[in-house]
């Protein structure tokens, strides 16, 4: 006698996928198509001919999706940063233990660049050599992004009585910190994360060895 549950788990297997979630999937498609050809090029030379021959879908399907290129490349960006937000909450660790923090931190960079490759290099290119409105979104995401960064480091003990400015300073530094690291990463021959994991750890907390000592007004 067939098992029900079993049944019922072919049907949910077998249903054919509505028109939404086809839609998502080619949308995706696009998205996964333009990160591969923009692997070793910058976005300006990107074509939407292009982009929908590597999703395998006509050219005028393509604006079911996106109504230009410059969206698809802003989409882009949102998915790039949106793993750079999830890492501030890496600072609402207990202040006392800094050290640990900045080690984590470190090593959730490190992972994150290497499982997203695609999206860390499309958007440290696009930041330093793109232009129009991806390279606008670029800087207003890593604006939001330090901005966000600010907030959460208001929490520690030390830093409860900075300025607003002086907060937006130090999560500016720390940005730098790691857009350059990134940078080094996409760049590393092979065996020298390490080192650069070890050399952003120590920029770092040279950073925040002067917190104790800078006075804010």
């Amino acid at each position: 006698m067939s098992n029900p549950e079993d049944a019922r788990t072919l049907t949910d297997v077998t249903e054919p996928l509505s028109r939404q979630e086809r839609k998502q999937r080619t949308r995706q498609a696009l998205l996964d198509a333009a990160l591969e050809l923009l692997a070793d090029r910058p976005f300006a030379s990107l074509s939407l001919r292009e982009v929908a021959k590597a999703a395998g879908i006509v050219p005028t399907a393509f604006y079911r999706h996106f109504a230009s290129m410059d969206e698809l490349g802003i989409v882009l960006v949102e998915e790039a940063t949106r793993t750079l937000r999830g890492m501030i909450r890496l600072a609402r660790a207990d202040p006392a233990s800094s050290k640990r923090m900045v080690n984590a931190s470190v090593r959730t960079l490190h992972d994150q660049v290497r499982k997203h490759e695609d999206h860390f290099r499309f958007l440290t290119r696009e930041r330093y050599s793109g232009t129009g409105p991806v390279a606008r979104t670029i800087e207003v995401e890593l604006r939001m992004f330090a901005g966000d960064l600010a907030i959460d480091l208001a929490r520690f003990d030390p830093l409860r009585t900075w300025s607003t400015d002086d907060l937006h300073m130090l999560a500016d530094l720390i940005v730098t910190v790691m857009l350059a690291t990134i940078v080094e990463l996409l760049e590393a021959r092979p065996g020298q994360d390490q080192e650069i994991m070890s050399l952003a750890e120590k920029r770092l907390r040279l950073i925040l060895l002067g917190v104790p000592q800078w006075k804010s007004h």
